[in-house]
């Protein structure tokens, strides 16, 4: 899914630099931008996984968080943060997270994105979200030994997945640090993140990318988990009851 002009969003450009933003905080844009190129210039990492999340605080009370796009694997030793195409990565995540939200997958609600221009096809890029308090399902593993609560919040995922694969979701990257727990008052509740280089279909997906995204979702945890101290197998079965 590529990036189609949304009535619920609006483009600024200046210099190299290419924001789109929800219209709720479009009057905002410069100091976001100012904002955003602090973090691409920024030499200090981040929070997260690859140390790409920032959280951004505007005036008037807006809460956003950005996340740098950064690469991984071998080549991120060599481009980092540097991407080629000309279909930036962000609004292509961008669209598809606003689909997802529309169709009731529980995401993050998408607040903009913001690409920079290094060269002809050659980017840096910036997604934006409006921010939620919580932690990754491994941070709550490791932080919450109540067997029961535990269990629900693991079965919450496992709903959030379920709903995400009945409309048409497959997610490049679904492992532990790409769930989000949510509390409000007594009541969990689990949203999925970072849909980059997810993709949309118009069906429910089919049994084999289920299992795709199941099966990569426990070898996160395997990963992440090699003793199976915070996921034994009895936890693993509930994320991927073919275990």
């Amino acid at each position: 899914m590529k990036w189609h002009a949304d009535p619920n969003f609006s483009t600024f450009r200046i210099g190299r630099r290419e924001l789109v933003i929800h219209r709720d905080i479009a009057s905002q844009s410069a100091q976001i931008m100012q904002k955003l190129g602090e973090i691409t210039s920024a030499v200090e990492a981040g929070a997260g996984n690859r140390k790409s999340a920032y959280r951004l605080d505007l005036d008037g009370g807006v809460e956003l968080f950005a996340r740098r796009g950064r690469r991984g694997g071998m080549i991120a030793s060599i481009l980092n943060d540097v991407y080629f195409g000309m279909t930036p990565r962000p609004l292509t995540e961008l669209a598809v997270t606003i689909e997802a939200m529309r169709r009731g997958i529980p995401v993050a609600e998408p607040m903009g994105a913001m690409v920079e221009w290094i060269g002809p096809a050659l980017y840096c890029g910036l997604f934006l979200t409006r921010a939620v308090r919580g932690m990754t399902l491994w941070e709550f593993v490791k932080t919450d030994d109540d067997p029961t609560v535990r269990r629900h919040v693991l079965e919450q995922a496992r709903a959030a997945i379920d709903i995400m694969h009945t409309q048409g979701l497959f997610h490049a990257d679904l492992n532990l640090h790409n769930l989000l727990v949510t509390q409000a008052r007594d009541s969990f509740s689990v949203i999925i993140i970072d849909l980059d280089k997810s993709r949309l279909f118009d069906a429910p997906l089919s049994l084999a990318m289920r299992n795709a995204n199941a099966a990569r979702l426990v070898r996160s945890a395997r990963k992440l988990d090699p003793s199976g101290k915070f996921l034994d197998a009895s936890a693993l079965s509930i994320l991927n009851p073919e275990i």
